[in-house]
């Protein structure tokens, strides 16, 4: 009889999105470090994209990913580690169009750099969950 060969990840699921709200901040205080001051258009306005706002958007991504994790590891054959990676793929490039929307290179810098780390956190944490 085979037995299972999935591997699970050392560290507890809740911990991604704490541990991605932590790099989405650290991101953002090297880039105000550097002297950017992220702005992006909403619309007809601009918004200040604030290091509470980073954290919290982190966090919802984070949690959104273990839902979605928990639900892909449900629905699939040996826990959907390819599915998962490739919907964590599209989430990325989804969010991104976020990113574009800064007003200056610098900013779109920053918020694409930042976007990658939470992404890579979230999908390689959650990977094995």
């Amino acid at each position: 009889m085979a037995e299972n060969s999935v591997t699970r990840s050392p560290w507890p699921a809740w911990a991604v999105p704490l541990t991605a709200a932590v790099a989405a901040v650290a991101v953002w205080l090297v880039g105000a470090a550097l002297g950017v001051d992220p702005q992006a258009q909403a619309g007809a306005s601009t918004q200040p994209v604030t290091v509470v706002a980073a954290a919290v958007a982190a966090l919802v991504a984070g949690f959104a990913g273990w839902g979605g994790r928990a639900v892909v590891a449900r629905l699939t054959k040996g826990g959907g580690e390819v599915v998962w990676l490739v919907l964590c793929g599209v989430a990325l490039l989804v969010s991104l169009t976020g990113a574009a929307g800064g007003t200056t290179p610098a900013t779109v810098a920053l918020l694409v750099v930042e976007h990658l780390v939470v992404g890579a956190v979230i999908a390689l944490g959650l990977r094995r969950a």
